[in-house]
């Protein structure tokens, strides 16, 4: 296999790019992977393409195994986002094992606000000086 130069410089400038992200810019751009996944996961369920729907759906439930293990309990919140997490989990589980997509939008929807209340409280931060 052939190296491809373009290739090497466009893994150097992603991992680039992760390592400069604030905390919220990290957690904004999981949240989007997830949403992505479990939309290109019911894309595959809709072509009963069940190879597809296995990788969209694992690649989400590696999302939410990071952001549980990732989690500090030292913050009330985290136990809430752990439940949360969880749930999302075993959403993208139970996709994959059953093909029952019947919670996947339900979940896109949560996950889509979560990442909202995010960015919000993010920019309230930065303009009130709080930093974030």
């Amino acid at each position: 296999m052939v190296n491809n130069p373009y290739q090497q410089y466009s893994q150097q400038y992603k991992q680039q790019s992760i390592m400069s992200m604030t905390a919220v810019e990290m957690l904004t751009a999981l949240y989007d992977g997830a949403v992505k996944e479990f939309e290109l996961a019911k894309i595959s369920n809709e072509k009963n393409d069940i190879s597809g729907i296995n990788v969209h759906l694992q690649k989400a439930q590696a999302i939410f195994r990071y952001l549980r293990g990732n989690l500090d309990f030292k913050y009330d919140i985290s136990k809430n986002l752990d439940q949360l997490y969880e749930y999302f989990l075993n959403v993208a589980i139970q996709a994959n094992i059953k093909k029952d997509f019947s919670e996947v939008d339900a979940v896109i929807t949560m996950i889509t606000e979560l990442r909202d209340t995010y960015v919000q409280a993010d920019k309230i931060a930065r303009t009130t000086g709080g930093g974030a």
